[in-house]
C-alpha cells in the first residue's frame, strides 16, 4: 500500500510482525501499546487539526455511535469501581483492577474513535492481515513437525510477565499443545490457547475476502482455514459458516421476494417442526458431546455466576472474577463467557454498558450490509465478536482482536463520507 499515512504504517507494522512480538512473548504488551498510541494520535488529530500535517489530520469527527461506545466503556470503569468499594477489594486490587479495564474494555472505545477519526484506509488492515498471513503459512510444517519430532509444548515464558496480565499463558511461547480428552496435538498459533486462535482464523478470512488481489485473498484464506481446523475449534467452524454467509445473504433482506419466500419456508417448518426440532436437538448433543469436559467445566461456570450474580451484587458485580471450585477445576468464576462474566464481575449496569453500543454497532453494520458490499466486512466482525461473547471472555481477547474494533471505526467514517475508491481504499 503506497504513501501510508503515520498511523496506517503504525497499524501495518504491527500486524505484520505478529509473530515476531509472539516469539518473545511480548503480543500481550504491543496490543495495548499500539492502540493507547493511536488514542493519543487521535486526541493530537482532534484538538491541533489543520496545524498537523495530511498524515496526521483528522479524517473525520467522532461520529455519535463512537462517543455511545466511550460513555458505555466508562460505565463500565464506574462499575468497576463500585463493584471493589461495596466488597472492600482494597486499594491495591482497584488499581489492578483499573488498569486491567485500559488493557481490556477501554481500548474497545479508544479503537473505534482512532478508526472513524484518524486517516486511516480499510485496504491497509486487509493488506496487513494478508502478510501476516504469509508468514503464519510458512511457519505451518515447523508446527505441524514439533509434536512428530518430540518437541516440547511450550518453549518458555517471558520475562515481560512481570508487567501483570490475566495468567503466563498470555506471555508463553507454544509449539502446540495436547488435547487433555484425546491426547491428540492441537495448535495456538500465536494466541493463548487453541480455540481462540481458530476465532482469529475466522477474522483473518473475513478480511483477506476484502482483498482485491488474487494471489493475497487465496494466502489469507489458506491461512485463516489452517488456523481453524488445526485448532480444532468447534466454534470457529460455526463462526465462520455464519459470518461468511449471513452478510453475503444481506443484500436479499431488502428484496419482496426474500420475504415471500422467508414465509414459505416458515410454514414447511410448522408442518415439519418435530423433526427439525430433532435435529436441531442431536447436532447441539453433540456439537456438546464433542469435548463433553469442556462443555460441562463452561456450563457450571456459567451456573454458578448466575446464581452468585442473583444472590449477592445485581447491580455492580462483586468487582473481580474468583477463583472457582474443584468442580469447574477451580476455573475462574466469571471467565469462559463475556455476559455471564460482566453479569458477576459488574453487574446489571456491566451488561448493559456493552450491550447497548453493542446492539446499535449490530444494527449499523447490518442495515449497511443490506446496502451493498461495503457493509460485508463490518458485519462480518461484528457477528464474529458476537459469536464470541458467548463462548469467550472478550475482554481479555481485544488485545488481539483490536483490528477489528478499528475496522468498525473506519467503517463509521466511511459511512459518513462517499469512500475514495469503490473498495474504500
Amino acid at each position: 500500500m503506497p504513501d501510508r499515512t503515520t498511523p496506517e504504517a503504525l497499524v501495518h507494522w504491527t500486524i505484520v510482525l505478529t509473530w515476531l512480538f509472539y516469539a518473545v512473548g511480548g503480543l500481550y504488551v504491543a496490543g495495548p501499546v499500539v492502540v493507547w498510541v493511536l488514542g493519543g494520535l487521535t486526541v493530537l488529530s482532534l484538538f491541533l487539526g489543520p496545524a498537523l500535517g495530511p498524515t496526521l489530520r483528522a479524517a473525520g469527527p467522532v461520529p455519535p455511535l463512537a462517543w455511545a461506545w466511550i460513555v458505555g466503556m466508562a460505565v463500565m470503569l464506574v462499575a468497576l469501581w463500585i463493584g471493589h468499594l461495596q466488597w472492600d477489594l482494597g486499594a491495591p486490587m482497584l488499581i489492578k483492577s483499573s488498569i486491567g479495564w485500559a488493557k481490556g474494555w477501554a481500548m474497545i472505545a479508544v479503537l473505534v474513535t482512532a478508526g472513524a477519526v484518524l486517516p486511516l484506509r480499510r485496504g491497509v488492515l486487509v493488506r496487513a492481515q494478508c502478510i501476516l498471513s504469509a508468514v503464519t503459512l510458512l511457519l505451518v510444517p515447523a508446527l505441524l513437525a514439533a509434536p512428530v519430532l518430540g518437541l516440547p509444548s511450550k518453549l518458555f515464558t517471558s520475562p515481560l510477565e512481570v508487567v501483570g496480565g490475566p495468567g503466563p499463558e498470555y506471555f508463553s511461547v507454544y509449539l502446540y499443545t495436547l488435547d487433555p480428552e484425546v491426547g491428540s496435538a492441537r495448535w495456538q498459533f500465536y494466541a493463548p490457547w487453541s480455540p481462540f486462535a481458530g476465532m482469529l482464523g475466522v477474522a483473518i478470512i473475513l478480511f483477506a475476502l476484502e482483498e482485491r488481489r488474487r494471489g493475497w485473498l487465496v494466502t489469507g484464506v489458506l491461512a485463516g482455514l489452517a488456523m481453524i481446523f488445526l485448532s480444532a475449534s468447534r466454534m470457529s467452524l460455526v463462526a465462520l459458516l455464519v459470518c461468511f454467509a449471513l452478510p453475503r445473504l444481506a443484500p436479499f433482506a431488502g428484496r419482496a421476494g426474500t420475504w415471500f419466500a422467508a414465509a414459505v419456508a416458515a410454514g414447511a417448518l410448522a408442518v415439519a417442526g418435530p423433526l427439525v426440532a430433532t435435529l436441531v436437538d442431536d447436532a447441539i448433543r453433540s456439537f456438546n458431546g464433542a469435548r463433553a469436559s469442556s462443555s460441562r467445566v463452561r456450563s457450571l461456570l456459567q451456573q454458578i455466576a448466575w446464581n452468585r450474580w442473583q444472590s449477592e451484587a445485581v447491580w455492580f458485580g462483586h468487582g473481580t472474577v474468583e477463583r472457582g471450585p474443584h468442580m469447574v477445576e477451580f476455573m475462574p468464576i466469571g471467565s469462559h463467557h463475556t455476559w455471564y462474566g460482566l453479569l458477576f464481575v459488574k453487574g446489571v449496569f456491566g451488561v448493559a454498558a456493552l450491550a447497548v453500543p453493542m446492539i446499535w454497532h449490530f444494527t449499523v453494520t447490518l442495515s449497511d450490509a443490506v446496502r451493498g458490499a461495503r457493509g460485508r466486512l463490518p458485519f462480518g466482525l461484528m457477528l464474529l465478536l458476537t459469536i464470541l461473547t458467548f463462548g469467550e471472555n472478550l475482554e481479555i481477547e481485544i488485545y488481539l482482536f483490536w483490528p477489528a474494533f478499528l475496522l468498525l471505526g473506519i467503517h463509521l467514517r466511511e459511512m459518513a463520507s462517499p469512500p475514495a475508491s469503490p473498495d474504500g481504499r
